[in-house]
């Protein structure tokens, strides 16, 4: 009981500041949070990057190898995205399998690279139908101080664009590898995504952990370096009107400009 009449004083909070055209935080409606991208933080790794959105902080790996091709893709190489919350990153998170919502948030960051096809997987193939490069990349949250979709994709975004791809050869029907030869991976476009959060009538890019608690529809909007929308996720209990969704169009075509410049600078 006390935890909720504390919930609704801290929403009444929020709403009564965005009311007065103010954020919690003292941000602008479609600012995001200070972003910090650094590559390289995990020397075993193919690639990786450690990303700090506000307080939120998201470590990635990215392990790549030879890998039996999806049935129906056999002339096409692989990329899977996971996520963990790790228990240190918030009180309510747990050791143990993952759930909904951590399986969504790996989804959504798969989705939104696959979608835009950041990666030419046509060019990871050893031998069709037959052995494949696999990018595998695994998102951990180290802090979790709202709006995990954004950071973990601008985590795995970095860590592919650093990442080096080792050369394998084709010997006896095994893929053998080629001793230093590494190559970069072979990059299309730079994908963004952009989270915006409902509070009543009020649109907000990048909710902190405060209003994330607060809004009553999220919706995350990826888009290529042409400024396309290529992918699109909507959640929360409620949705938005068709012109609150061009608002968030619109939105999140301009938002990522500032990003896909920052995230260009981590390309290997």
């Amino acid at each position: 009981m006390t935890s909720s009449v504390l919930d609704q004083l801290k929403r009444k909070e929020i709403v009564d500041l965005l009311d007065q055209g103010k954020r919690i935080d003292g941000r602008a409606f479609d600012q995001s949070r200070p972003l910090s991208i650094e590559t390289g933080v995990i020397s075993k790794a193919n690639g990786s990057a450690r990303v700090r959105l506000g307080d939120t902080e998201i470590v990635t790996g990215i392990k790549i190898q030879p890998d039996k091709p999806f049935p129906d893709l056999g002339d096409k190489g692989i990329f899977i995205c996971t996520a963990e919350i790790l228990p240190l990153a918030h009180p309510d998170a747990e050791p143990g399998p993952p759930g909904e919502d951590v399986i969504e948030l790996a989804r959504v960051v798969d989705r939104g690279i696959r979608e835009s096809g950041m990666i030419d997987m046509s060019k990871l193939v050893l031998e069709k139908d037959k052995s494949v490069i696999g990018i595998f990349a695994d998102n951990s949250v180290v802090d979790h101080d709202g709006n995990l979709f954004d950071a973990c994709s601008y985590a795995t975004t970095a860590a592919i664009l650093s990442c080096k791809i080792p050369k394998w050869e084709i010997k006896n029907a095994v893929p053998v590898l080629v001793e230093d030869h590494e190559s970069s991976p072979p990059i299309t476009t730079i994908p963004v995504s952009i989270t915006m959060g409902r509070i009543g009538e009020h649109i907000l890019v990048d909710p902190n952990a405060e209003e994330w608690e607060c809004i009553d529809a999220r919706i995350t909007i990826t888009t290529n370096s042409d400024g396309n929308i290529c992918a699109l996720q909507k959640g929360g209990k409620n949705g938005f009107t068709v012109d609150q969704l061009s608002k968030c169009a619109d939105i999140a075509i301009s938002a990522a400009t500032k990003i896909r410049e920052r995230l260009k600078q981590t390309k290997g």
